[in-house]
């Protein structure tokens, strides 16, 4: 499209019509609209040690490096003919047991993931084809076999700023459009890419799949983006709740001998179980051989400090290896006794999670509350101060945001390079009591001090939790990192309740519960530990890996499938079997939506119970295995039922919920009510995009700003009356009874369906960044939304510009059915800083969080700034390095956000007054 073409925008259009788009509610008509609003200064600062760490973050790429992958495939070579669990094992330990240790001078918590400050690597044996060096002779054998997954890279977008390594640099290749490999690294990759060619855990399935009716849907499923199938392929494990309970309590050498005892009483028994009795005596001598891997791992470090110590002549720099030495060479072997020591194994058990397999989500859960034991004994004792407490928790934020995630293209637009590290606050504790403590209010301060990504926080919301505690949460809300998001203790634990009581859960054990991932609720636990001779008890992540199976169907995709007969319009690929029906009533058309929903889901659980059933004959994970509870118990690792609870593995996700509520108000009204317009007349509107170009001709992804084509007028009014369509936020019965109608079907279906496990899938309500790539590569929705537009994030929030009558019918609309059938729901918000602000704004916050939590909402978040700041670091990137904003349920550096979520993010109603 060239400048001489153009138009009208669309906002032109409605304006003339009286139908705005940019929409802002509420405010008294006193903000100056030509300058941007800072985010509120609450005068935190960080100490000059974190202030350090994060500068030299801020000036990291991305990067990757062969080390892992090198060493187990070395070891993995020499063991042929092993029995796959203890291969893997032996394979595990010895790369465990090379990896570099890195130290960074001034760190008080020592570990990284890699020889890098924000390093990552993928795994080979998992899934290569996209990651394989340009040029090598593999690489033009995978793109010659291109499958749906390549396919897909080549229809998203992801961050081009920060430390994203997009293209290569001098001295570095670009893998995965984001990660930076050194040159001289590109053998060793090559060599290690050829050995695992056609072993992979993907070409394996594949070739397995491809004999199942039903395999060129599934690959079309992802080539037409209706949903992101291939579970097992990219991330088989995570969005769980990490459990510290043994390192903690019984240290590594224990572990290594509870591992030894079960050894020799389950060996050569099979105890009634004729299948799976004797894997017992597997699991037990392959976990026992990572944890040893552990420890050497650890005792690298050790080593490293015998070498540095003599060798540096600062006074204070010496002291401080000297004490991190001391501790590290206690937790090699032994249970933490200091809250220094405690936090360094838990450093070390989060890091070891992270480099066993592919994994986002892993989430320290209800952390300081896992914590405190050793925090009170510390201070008690006059061992540690409070000042020190929080240098200790600020450096923790750097820590966990250099993490990285090595995936690939498609899976890093999903995830925008985050790795949803979720720290919980608050809850209640087994007997029903308030469990926010000292740690948790320490937490949300060192979030002031140190505004990083990660972790993530969330508060667990009862009215029992003190107000102090409320206003602190909402306080850390108002300076725009987009955290702590709230979640509804009472609605999380209903459904945690529901779906684990055939496992034998009961209240007091939902009450453990904590959020795995973005949003995912996760089952837990109580364990009892001992420090310094005082049992405490402390809650416990208690589940597998959750919302693997069926990932991420596009709910208006479905919807467009309905009205075309199954076929997808964007690619011109019949993708669904044809209905043939005539849809004449809306009750017939919406029985339609549900049988091609069923359909799909039907086909995407068949091929992820192969890949996750693969995944855990070929690949066994073995030290989250170790870590979660239950498995020690049984012998069993997490995908053979190992874990407490095993009922939240397999789930059904949707995205893109209020755009299919809105094209559905839209049809039901237009089509079958009114009888403006015929199915027909849809079907043309929708194929010629109401007259306007394709949002990715124009580079733009908000409504506002598409642009008509010349001859587009002709569908000025269709468009408009689509746009006037009931829509949802604003309380109104019609399309809020058509979101009801969706829930209690959508939240029923799933659980009648087995997973792998034989186990009842629920339903999971979240969309990450899907929606940018779903709406990306959609044409237009009978909702008026134009093709290419980025859906409405979340499950709840507003499209944008349509709530218009303020929070509380927002609230209403999203609160018509009951969310704890849910294993989540999700809502956004953006709020002007100023509509917040000072001591008052923040109480105002505080209360309408409880308003909406009382009225049934599961979830809430907010951005908390100005629209214009957005603009402006769109334009200007290099000045806004370290801005953060909320996408989903998730902050990310507004640099390394794609556009069409950028775009997103600008267009959502901005609330002025609240």
């Amino acid at each position: 499209m060239t400048t001489a073409e153009k138009t009208r925008k669309l906002t032109e259009i409605l304006e003339e019509k009286g139908q705005g788009l940019n929409f802002k509610y509420g405010g008294d008509g006193s903000i100056d609209q030509d300058v941007i609003a800072e985010r509120e200064d609450l005068g935190y600062d960080a100490s000059e040690r974190a202030k350090a760490l994060l500068d030299d973050y801020y000036q990291a790429l991305a990067s990757t490096t062969t080390e892992w992958q090198y060493n187990f495939t070395r070891k993995w070579e020499e063991l042929e003919g092993d029995l796959t669990i203890l291969r893997r094992a032996k394979a595990q330990a010895y790369a465990f047991a090379h990896l570099e240790p890195t130290i960074y001078p001034g760190e008080l918590i020592v570990g990284a993931k890699t020889n890098y400050l924000r390093g990552s690597f993928g795994n080979p044996w998992l899934i290569q084809s996209f990651f394989v060096a340009k040029g090598s002779e593999l690489y033009e054998k995978y793109k010659s076999d291109s499958n749906a997954r390549s396919d897909m890279d080549k229809q998203v977008q992801i961050g081009t700023g920060g430390g994203n390594v997009t293209h290569d640099l001098p001295g570095a290749i670009s893998l995965a459009g984001k990660f930076g490999l050194r040159t001289e690294e590109v053998p060793a990759l090559n060599k290690i890419t050829e050995y695992w060619a056609g072993k992979t855990l993907e070409e394996v399935g594949e070739r397995i799949s491809s004999t199942v009716p039903g395999f060129d849907v599934k690959n079309n499923l992802l080539r037409t983006a209706t949903s992101r199938a291939d579970s097992a392929y990219t991330i088989p494990v995570g969005r769980q709740v990490v459990s510290y309970y043994y390192p903690l309590q019984y240290g590594l050498d224990g572990m290594i001998e509870i591992c030894d005892q079960k050894y020799l009483e389950v060996a050569g028994q099979a105890d009634g179980d004729g299948y799976g009795g004797l894997d017992r005596m597997y699991f037990y001598q392959a976990v026992g051989i990572v944890i040893k891997g552990i420890r050497d791992w650890i005792g690298n470090y050790v080593k490293e400090l015998d070498r540095r110590i003599p060798l540096t002549d600062d006074a204070k720099q010496k002291s401080e290896y000297e004490q991190i030495r001391e501790t590290l060479a206690w937790i090699q072997h032994k249970p933490p006794r200091t809250f220094r020591e405690a936090v360094q194994i838990m450093w070390f058990t989060q890091l070891a999670l992270v480099n066993e397999e592919v994994a986002s989500g892993m989430s320290p859960g209800r952390l300081g509350q896992v914590l405190f034991p050793w925090y009170d004994q510390d201070i008690k004792n006059g061992r540690i101060t409070d000042d020190e407490v929080m240098e200790i928790l600020e450096l923790m934020r750097v820590k966990f945001t250099a993490i990285d995630l090595f995936v690939s293209t498609a899976s890093s637009s999903v995830l925008m390079g985050n790795t949803f590290n979720n720290v919980a606050l608050g809850g209640l504790t087994r007997d029903g009591r308030p469990a926010s403590n000292k740690l948790d209010w320490m937490f949300l301060e060192a979030a002031e001090r140190v505004p990083t990504t990660q972790p993530t926080l969330s508060v667990l919301w009862d009215e029992k939790l003190p107000e102090d505690f409320l206003l602190k949460a909402a306080e850390v809300v108002k300076m725009g990192s987009g955290f702590p998001a709230y979640m509804n203790c009472r609605v999380g634990q209903d459904f945690v309740l529901d779906q684990c009581a055939h496992e034998g859960m009961k209240v007091d054990e939902a009450r453990a519960f904590a959020i795995g991932g973005c949003l995912e609720t996760n089952a837990g636990t109580w364990k009892t530990v001992t420090v310094n001779g005082v049992e405490y008890e402390i809650p416990s992540g208690a589940s597998g890996a959750t919302v693997n199976g069926v990932h991420f169907i596009s709910n208006p995709s479905v919807v467009n499938l309905v009205l075309f007969n199954g076929k997808d319009m964007r690619t011109g690929i019949q993708l669904l079997p044809p209905h043939d029906k005539k849809l004449e009533t809306y009750e017939e058309f919406w029985e339609q939506y549900k049988a091609y929903y069923e359909f799909i889901v039907g086909i995407q659980l068949k091929f992820g119970n192969i890949q996750h059933d693969l995944h855990r004959k070929m690949m066994p994970t073995l030290w989250n295995s170790a870590t979660t509870p239950g498995c020690l118990d049984k012998g069993h690792d997490i995908e053979h039922m190992g874990a407490m609870y095993n009922s939240t593995f397999f789930g059904v996700e949707s995205t893109g919920t209020v755009n299919m509520v809105n094209s559905l108000a839209s049809l039901k009204k237009l089509v079958y009510e009114d009888g403006k317009y015929t199915l027909d007349d849809m079907r043309d509107a929708i194929e010629n995009n109401f007259g306007f170009y394709l949002a990715s001709e124009i580079g733009s992804y908000s409504m506002s700003e598409q642009v008509q084509k010349p001859d587009g007028a002709a569908y000025d009014e269709i468009l408009s009356d689509c746009l006037a369509a009931p829509k949802y936020g604003v309380g109104d019965p019609y399309a809020d009874g058509i979101l009801r109608e969706y829930e209690e079907w959508f939240c029923k279906f799933p659980r009648a369906l087995r997973s792998f496990m034989d186990e009842p899938l629920y339903p999971c309500q979240i969309s990450v960044s899907t929606h940018g790539t779903f709406g990306n590569n959609e044409v237009a929705t009978p909702d008026g939304r134009l093709a290419g537009v980025t859906f409405a994030d979340a499950s709840l929030s507003a499209a944008p510009g349509t709530d218009r009558k303020g929070p509380y019918a927002l609230f209403e609309s999203a609160c018509c059915w009951d969310q704890s059938q849910s294993q989540n729901s999700q809502m956004n918000m953006k709020i002007h800083p100023t509509a917040i602000k000072g001591d008052a704004g923040t109480k105002h916050l505080a209360d309408l969080v409880r308003a909406y939590m009382v009225s049934g909402g599961f979830h809430i978040q907010f951005n908390v700034v100005d629209s214009k700041m957005l603009v402006k670091a769109q334009k200007e990137p290099e000045n806004y390095r370290d801005l953060m904003v909320r996408v989903a349920g998730f902050t990310q550096y507004w640099v390394e956000i794609s556009k069409p979520i950028q775009d997103e993010l600008i267009a959502r109603t901005e609330y002025e007054g609240v």
